[in-house]
């Protein structure tokens, strides 16, 4: 009975799948629509942009940093990305990779001013949110960007499944994580996100280069706020200078619901994308009822202080 045991999981790791669980069985009960696998893979759509977001904000977190400034990197690089395909005429993947280029400069920004400068974290990214939001409305005079080339638009489309539709870009999200999973459990720089996060005095007393370590978790970053760009810009067919506002929030809430710890050193990227998910069926199912996008806002609000008073709890118990 012991070796059955210790075989299974901790319950933190599997809360955030239960909470998903139980999300799902309720709004099942709530609307007929909601158990359909079209609306499954509009879940999926509506909540690839946030959870691509989540990726890089769940290594900073690991690292016991914030990044506020996520959501308006990656409406810049959505912009860079549309104004240089729709006034230069460069061709979708050149684009594209200039505007994945800027938010990883944005994040490798950050990253010195972080462990150069030392500054902490939180007043970084609160103050290159604003750097971002502004050029961000400059840059576009605060137009929305249409005229892009169809290949722009190739990971918004969609592929039969089942009798569902799935987009191009869900597959690709699904990927990410699944790469970025094995980076953090199989490689020696992954495991040192982990380490950096949990002790960082002890880890550089080891020999380990803490601060190269969080400049490369923040460049890192970046570049996954690009991929998302490239998403919201293949999901809308536009580039949108007031997108990104409410992303950044979304994305901590995600890392939060998927059991990573604030504290830093503790949590699974996987649980991340459940975190996306659960966000995604809460808002889907509480539309679907007829709430008031104001209450679905309220009821995020709630559960990312859960999760935070769950995870205290649970770090003062381990003590």
């Amino acid at each position: 009975m012991n070796s059955l045991t210790t075989k299974l999981p901790p319950i933190g790791t599997l809360g955030p799948a239960i909470a998903l669980f139980l999300a799902c069985a309720f709004f099942s009960f709530q609307h007929e629509r909601f158990l359909t696998l079209q609306n499954f893979s509009l879940i999926l759509q509506q909540v690839m942009v946030v959870a691509t977001i989540a990726i890089g904000q769940t290594l900073i977190i690991l690292t016991a940093g914030i990044d506020l400034s996520c959501g308006m990197v990656m409406a810049l690089g959505s912009i860079v990305m549309t104004k240089l395909a729709a006034d230069f005429g460069l061709s979708a993947p050149v684009a594209i990779l200039c505007g994945v280029a800027v938010t990883t400069l944005f994040g490798l920004a950050n990253g010195l001013l972080v462990t150069r400068v030392k500054l902490p974290p939180f007043i970084v990214t609160l103050g290159t949110l604003n750097i971002a939001f502004a050029i961000t409305q400059l840059y576009s005079r605060a137009q929305t960007i249409t005229d892009i080339p169809d290949g722009m638009n190739l990971l918004g489309e969609t592929f039969g499944l089942g009798g569902a539709r799935i987009a191009y870009g869900s597959v690709l999200v699904l990927a990410l994580y699944i790469a970025t999973w094995l980076w953090l459990r199989e490689t020696a720089p992954g495991r040192h996100v982990y380490a950096v996060g949990n002790n960082p005095e002890a880890t550089r007393l080891t020999g380990i280069p803490t601060d190269r370590v969080l400049l490369g978790v923040y460049a890192l970053a970046g570049m996954f706020y690009g991929i998302a760009s490239m998403l919201a810009v293949a999901r809308t067919g536009a580039g949108d200078p007031n997108a990104g506002q409410t992303e950044n929030l979304d994305a901590i809430t995600a890392v939060v619901l998927g059991g990573t710890s604030l504290f830093g050193g503790r949590g699974i990227i996987l649980g991340t994308l459940v975190g996306a998910l659960i966000v995604g069926v809460f808002r889907n199912g509480l539309t679907l009822m007829g709430v008031s996008s104001v209450y679905q806002i309220l009821v995020t609000g709630i559960l990312v202080i859960l999760a935070v008073a769950t995870d205290q709890m649970s770090r003062k118990g381990g003590r």
